[in-house]
């Protein structure tokens, strides 16, 4: 339902959730080739790339998107606002995932607090434009 209310009022930018962008990720399922759509927070960054976070909330495992998203990488969608973008995902790793964690947990604490629930690394994916 969520899904469906973000697409019919969806404008050239993406709305806001708290305090940052909600954005739509869709992956193909790992299992079962459907696709599936998440409702995410997004971090767009200056070079127009955007970052997602596989906190689950914190959890001990990873969302099912990015499991999804480790398995079918060839096929992920972005949508930002009512716009829809084919997307290349890539791992962020040491130093550069921790500057990325530091720079979202400025806009939204939430996610440091994540890290600190788990004992898993939480994974930042990098969403470009393909």
């Amino acid at each position: 339902m969520q899904v469906s209310r973000y697409r019919k009022s969806a404008g050239p930018s993406a709305p806001k959730l708290m305090d940052f962008p909600l954005v739509l990720l869709t992956t193909v399922g790992a299992r079962s080739g459907r696709e599936f759509t998440h409702p995410l927070g997004g971090f767009e960054q200056p070079d127009g790339t955007w970052l997602v976070v596989g906190s689950n909330s914190g959890a001990s495992t990873h969302p099912a998107w990015f499991i999804n998203l480790a398995k079918n990488p060839e096929s992920v969608w972005l949508e930002v606002g009512n716009r829809k973008l084919k997307v290349r995902p890539s791992l962020l790793k040491g130093n550069e995932r921790e500057a990325a964690l530091a720079g979202i947990a400025a806009i939204s604490p939430r996610y440091a607090d994540y890290q600190k629930k788990t004992d898993r690394e939480i994974p930042i994916v990098c969403l470009k434009a393909s």
